[in-house]
């Protein structure tokens, strides 16, 4: 054991505290299992024991929503699984669970049967749709009977519940059973190594209530389907495994998919090669960042596939974004070790590179990218350089050249959504309805913070972006083009002292808007002072980092607005609608402490900045448990809110700890 997260009674005997914790395993190929650590209690409609990348990364279906597993130990029965019913009352297992842990990535409950002891493992085989569910009898002087049936639905992973005719064809197998999916083109298939399947015929769960959905505003109550049960006696120290897949020859040895599971974990920290004194946090970090590096395969012009990489913007509903794909790049693979990945991601999605643009997002559903973005190509320049200062590979320059050649010369041009380089050298972009930047959120028309301009971010991006094109054309021995990007980045910092404030003591957040200069309190322009070629620097840098400090910094994020505005929301919750008017009006981000820290150690130094680090680690045995979530409220006490494993917000967090250790650990001169 490398890395371990535990729990005992005094969270898990509290369904509160309990519930709002939650494990995620995944596969690589965009499938998942998750539920929460309350006896596995399913609170969202995400929950399950397997969700089935179908189409990988995506097309994910829900397959196996719960498993119900009683055991029989000296003549008394005891439920080892949760389930929260409508009616607000729960089932029995949280009352068994002893004890939780993540043990190398890999959920770990103990249940508790008089003086015996059960523990279950849940992990999936990587690059394959199939979890393993383990039950081991470590501790007792007894046999344990074990009865288990999994909960059986077929529907996307974003529904509720199936719908009401559903009713699959279940087949017997040797080692359990097969289940014919009646929308999709495959085969569920429920085995296990020693259990028994038995069919009794199909029987339904009704009512079983998903906590968070009413929470979000969405419908939240499932039907669950019972086709058989798997049935085992185990003596002490014996085990049984389950395995749930879509594959057609999944390996039933549970002990060889473990070992297999526990060696990948040791390798992704070898691969790491964090240095000795590297605490608990950076560890658990690497294994997080795994979980969001997938396969995207590549369609190349010859109708051929290439194997290619990208990025799950985070778990369990966000598909591949740009954006999020280029700014975690650095702190999953970089900070990781994992250089080689992190290039064939570069030139996976240069492929769809579209008139400057890189794509903001790959819908779940179809195959066409979707381009309202203005700043994820501008983040694929930063990528690509620090790939380049990680590897030395000046074949990746030579082979994307051309790529970011065209991305400028669209950008000069002027591309969708009137994104163009104006008279004076800034960028600007945006039109009416339209959400370009970061801050993207759009409610049935209604664009929440539409940042039309010039918006300080998107500058300082374009400034760097225009000085990394320099120093890759000297790299590649092209003097005129070095001189003309040198050129145009000396233009926009000149330009761009506009941005600063003499009355607020900070940078306007956009320039020349439909309403001029938006004077308005947000991070972004932290950017303009943390990228690798900062916009701003000296006593203005200082007062932004100040700024920021007092006004934006939570101990696990930035808000996106100040408190002091009228437009401040500092809780994020409710239907739709609500959720989405708080989600960058004053709700509180986590990667954005990433630039904030590396700001704050360019005006105050590596040592002071470290201070930052602290409250990190406590947050990993909260919301999604080994991993960092996307958002927290504004307001105290700052509980964690929307997606609980965010790939963007596990690599800021790892990459500025790799980037101050490495600055407080440089050797002197």
């Amino acid at each position: 054991m490398q890395t371990a997260l535990t729990f005992g009674r005094s969270i898990l005997g509290y369904p509160e505290a309990a519930l709002r914790r939650e494990w995620l395993v995944s596969n690589g190929i965009g499938g998942y299992a998750m539920g929460s650590v309350q006896a596995n209690t399913p609170t969202r409609k995400y929950h399950g024991y397997l969700v089935a990348a179908l189409e990988p990364p995506l097309g994910r279906v829900a397959l196996v929503g719960g498993l119900s597993c009683f055991a029989r130990y000296a003549d008394a029965e005891y439920e080892l699984s949760g389930f929260e019913w409508a009616d607000g009352t729960f089932s029995d297992g949280y009352r068994h669970i002893d004890s939780w842990s993540l043990h190398d990535g890999i959920p770990t409950a103990t249940f508790a049967l008089a003086e015996a002891q059960v523990v279950q493992r849940v992990w999936m085989e990587y690059g394959s749709n199939t979890t393993y569910v383990q039950f081991e009898h470590v501790r007792g002087s007894a046999p344990i009977e074990l009865r288990m049936r999994p909960l059986l639905t077929e529907r996307d992973h974003h529904e509720t519940s199936v719908d009401a005719d559903w009713q699959p064809t279940i087949g017997v197998v040797p080692n359990g059973a097969t289940v014919a999916l009646q929308q999709h083109a495959a085969t569920l298939r429920l085995l296990s190594d020693y259990a028994v399947w038995t069919t009794n015929g199909s029987e339904w769960i009704d009512a079983v209530h998903y906590r968070v959905e009413t929470y979000r505003g969405y419908p939240d109550t499932a039907r669950l389907l019972v086709a058989g049960e798997f049935y085992v006696t185990l003596r002490p120290g014996g085990s049984v495994t389950l395995v749930f897949s879509t594959e057609a020859a999944p390996d039933l040895d549970g002990h060889a998919a473990l070992e297999r599971a526990s060696a990948r974990a040791s390798e992704l920290l070898a691969q790491a090669a964090l240095p000795a004194d590297a605490p608990q946090l950076a560890r658990q970090l690497v294994l997080a960042a795994d979980q969001f590096i997938v396969r995207r395969d590549v369609r190349m012009p010859d109708g051929s596939s290439s194997a290619g990489v990208s990025v799950l913007a985070g778990y369990p509903w966000f598909s591949d974004w740009g954006r999020d794909t280029m700014i975690a790049l650095p702190g999953l693979l970089l900070s990781t070790g994992r250089v080689e990945l992190a290039a064939r991601t570069l030139r996976t999605w240069s492929h769809f590179v579209s008139q400057g643009m890189l794509p903001n997002r790959f819908p779940d559903i179809g195959d066409e990218p979707e381009y309202n973005t203005v700043d994820a190509t501008l983040w694929f320049v930063q990528a690509l350089r620090a790939t380049y200062q990680a590897s030395g590979d000046r074949s990746l320059i030579a082979d994307l050249y051309p790529v970011l050649q065209s991305i400028i010369a669209w950008h000069r041009q002027g591309t969708r959504y009137s994104i163009k380089v104006a008279d004076d050298g800034l960028l600007a972009a945006g039109e009416p309805d339209v959400q370009l930047t970061w801050m993207d959120v759009k409610y049935k028309g209604w664009v929440v913070t539409p940042r039309q301009g010039k918006a300080i971010e998107i500058n300082a991006l374009w400034y760097s972006a225009l000085r990394t094109l320099a120093e890759f054309a000297e790299l590649l021995e092209r003097p005129q083009d070095a001189a003309a990007f040198s050129a145009e980045a000396e233009q926009v910092q000149q330009a761009s002292e506009r941005f600063w404030s003499a009355e607020h003591g900070y940078l306007y957040d956009v320039l020349d808007g439909p309403d001029g200069a938006d004077a308005t309190l947000r991070p972004n322009q932290l950017l303009a002072l943390a990228l690798a070629h900062p916009l701003i620097s000296g006593a203005r840098a200082q007062a932004v980092v100040d700024v920021c400090a007092r006004q934006l910094l939570i101990a696990t994020g930035l808000r996106s607005l100040a408190p002091s505005d009228p437009a401040y929301i500092g809780r994020y919750g409710g239907d739709l609608k609500a959720r989405d008017s708080a989600y960058h009006q004053g709700t509180a981000w986590a990667w954005l402490s990433g630039p904030f820290i590396s700001a704050y150690a360019r005006v105050y130094g590596a040592a002071a900045a470290q201070q930052w680090l602290a409250p990190f680690s406590d947050h990993l045995a909260d919301g999604g448990v080994g991993s960092v979530s996307e958002i927290f409220d504004g307001d105290a006490p700052w509980p964690p809110r929307g997606c609980p494993w965010q790939a963007w917000s596990v690599a800021e967090w790892l990459r500025v700890w790799r980037e101050l250790h490495s600055l407080t650990h440089a050797p002197a001169r």
